[in-house]
């Protein structure tokens, strides 16, 4: 993996380092983006020997906190991300820092941010994905119906096709199918299929799954 193959804005960031270091650091973040998929514990480490040359450098430990969130290591990716939060002070990763209070059993937490989180100051998508957390984070608790309707608004419409539109439906569906609405839930997951152009849920197979009961 080579410099070049990283994003613009990651080469402009680790500009900041002495050349030779920039593209030492650069050639391991580029290896961790090209193995998460594949080989997750190896692009875990190599996100790490990263951090250990340019820990200060926050786009670097954004991708230990995104790497790490992806392999499943909720706690380094949350003390990660938290640190990025700190960093930038920005609140763009504020979602996946709220999913991995939830995933470390924390759901109360993961509403405690998205309530505190101003939401008016996130891309629309990061607001969209912190209300799905939020949601699962309602059902953790018990509580369903909040959940369903936490979910309910103008972007929960059938026919739109926003970039987000598809999680967002799937993710209606699940909460319906555990509020027990299954044949309301059987129809939103066909919408999130419809939605989902690059086949990146199971939406398709949740309908038929829920059609043969």
């Amino acid at each position: 993996m080579e410099f070049s193959d990283l994003d613009e804005e990651v080469r402009r960031e680790l500009r900041t380092l002495p050349k030779g270091l920039a593209e030492t650091v650069g050639k391991h973040l580029a290896a961790a983006g090209g193995l998460l998929e594949d080989d997750p514990e190896a692009a875990l480490a190599h996100a790490r020997y990263a951090k250990t040359k340019a820990s200060r450098v926050p786009i670097v430990r954004e991708a230990l906190g995104l790497v790490a969130y992806h392999s499943g290591n909720w706690q380094e990716a949350l003390s990660e991300l938290r640190a990025v939060r700190r960093m930038t002070r920005s609140d763009e990763h504020i979602a996946v820092i709220a999913d991995a209070e939830r995933a470390l059993g924390r759901p109360e937490r993961a509403l405690d941010l998205a309530k505190e989180t101003d939401k008016e100051r996130l891309a629309k998508a990061t607001r969209v994905e912190l209300a799905i957390v939020a949601a699962g984070a309602r059902r953790d608790l018990g509580q369903v119906d909040a959940a369903v309707v936490s979910l309910q608004g103008p972007d929960l419409e059938a026919g739109r096709r926003d970039p987000w539109s598809a999680r967002l439906f799937y993710a209606y569906a699940d909460n319906l199918v555990a509020a027990g609405r299954t044949e309301e839930a059987a129809r939103w997951f066909l919408n999130a299929a419809e939605a989902d152009t690059e086949d990146e849920t199971d939406a398709a197979e949740r309908a038929a799954e829920l059609a043969n009961e």
